[in-house]
C-alpha cells in the first residue's frame, strides 16, 4: 500500500501509518519545511520504519508528486488544506498521484476552518474526482471520507 500524507509535520501520523504499510508499504510524507521533515526522518529513524518513508521537502505551490500518479492508495489530509495557497490545485494533484477507488480522509480544525469554508474545500475535491462516502467524527474537526472515481 502507498499513503500519501501531505503536511505531516514531525509525523504523529507517519510513524504510525508506516508500521500500518509494513515492510513492503511505503508512506509519502510531502512537507514545506525542512526543519519537519529533519525531525520527522530522526524520529522515524529511532521507530525503526525510515526504510518504509519516502520523505520529501514541497515547494509552496506544488507537491510536485508526479512520480507518484495513479500509485497512491490513501491520503491522509489532517488539519492543512486550508494552509494550502489553493485548495483545487492541492486536490487536482492528489486525484492525479491516486489510484482509480483511492480514499481521502478530510480533517480540518473547527478553530481554524469554518462550515462554509469546509464546504468550498469539498467542492474542490469533488471537481477534481472525489466522491464524498462518509463524514466520520473527529472531535474539534469537519471531517469527510472521500473516494477517487
Amino acid at each position: 500500500m502507498t499513503v500519501l500524507e501531505p503536511g505531516p509535520g514531525m509525523g504523529f501520523f507517519t510513524i504510525p501509518l508506516a508500521r500500518l504499510v509494513g515492510a513492503s508499504g511505503r508512506v509519502v510524507a510531502v512537507d514545506l519545511q525542512p526543519k519537519m521533515i529533519a525531525s520527522l526522518k530522526r524520529r522515524a529513524a529511532k521507530a525503526g520504519v525510515l526504510d518504509r518513508i519516502d520523505a520529501r521537502i514541497s515547494l509552496a505551490d506544488t507537491m510536485a508528486l508526479d512520480d507518484l500518479a495513479g500509485k497512491v492508495d490513501f491520503t491522509l489530509a489532517f488539519a492543512m488544506v486550508h494552509e494550502f495557497p489553493d485548495a483545487q490545485r492541492f486536490f487536482a494533484e492528489v486525484a492525479r498521484a491516486s489510484k482509480p477507488g483511492a480514499s481521502l480522509l478530510l480533517a480540518e480544525p473547527r478553530g481554524h476552518v469554518n462550515d462554509e469554508k469546509f464546504e468550498v474545500e469539498l467542492a474542490a475535491a469533488a471537481a477534481a474526482q472525489f466522491e464524498l462516502t462518509a463524514r466520520p467524527v473527529i472531535r474539534r474537526s469537519h471531517a469527510a471520507e472521500l473516494a477517487r472515481r
